[in-house]
């Protein structure tokens, strides 16, 4: 009992003590558990070419599910934003699995294509902020169905790229894509 009661303060002690230190330390990051492609990760534009690539194809193409997830990071969001049925406005933040789970067998069934027109890119370090012009289209449809603004978030670990955050908002009659954002 004599010892039990000797070690709580010292334990108590070395908790207080070590516990600001281990606040402060950075976690190191999670690595994905898919393989990316080095081709895909090496720079923002590879990166985001490879997210439009791998939710694009004909009817009936199964999309490379594991390639979309090798491209994020542990964490990572996607938020599309916009108007609601009712009228208002709103939000969803879902995991790459959730959009997996949400879109798959759409994208497959109406050969949805999304392709980019335009980009503004800013940057600061490992941090990259891509304003990416899209168009929408499915089965080969001559004229977009939709386009929009895809606000992407990279980060850079020191060997690769990773997408944050992809937050995006559809183009409507009220709120059109300005023209600083499309093609000159």
């Amino acid at each position: 009992m004599q010892i039990s009661t000797m070690l709580r303060p010292l334990l108590l002690g070395l908790t207080l003590a070590g516990g600001p230190a281990l606040a402060q330390t950075t976690p190191a990051p999670t690595p994905p558990p898919f393989e990316a492609k080095a081709s895909d990760v090496a720079t923002p534009e590879a990166i985001v070419t490879a997210l439009y690539d791998v939710i694009s194809g004909p009817v009936g193409q199964a999309r490379d599910w594991d390639r979309f997830r090798s491209l994020f990071a542990d964490g990572a969001r996607l938020v599309p934003a916009g108007a609601r049925p009712d009228g208002t406005s709103g939000y969803r933040v879902m995991t790459p699995e959730d959009y997996i789970t949400r879109g798959a067998k759409s994208l497959v069934e109406s050969g949805f294509t999304e392709r980019e027109i335009h980009r503004v890119v800013e940057s600061y370090g490992p941090v990259v902020h891509v304003f990416s012009t899209y168009e929408a289209r499915h089965n080969g449809e001559k004229d977009p169905f939709a386009r929009g603004i895809n606000s992407i978030q990279l980060v850079n670990d020191g060997k690769r790229w990773y997408v944050l955050t992809i937050f995006w908002s559809a183009e409507t009659d009220k709120q059109k894509v300005p023209a600083k954002y499309l093609p000159k």
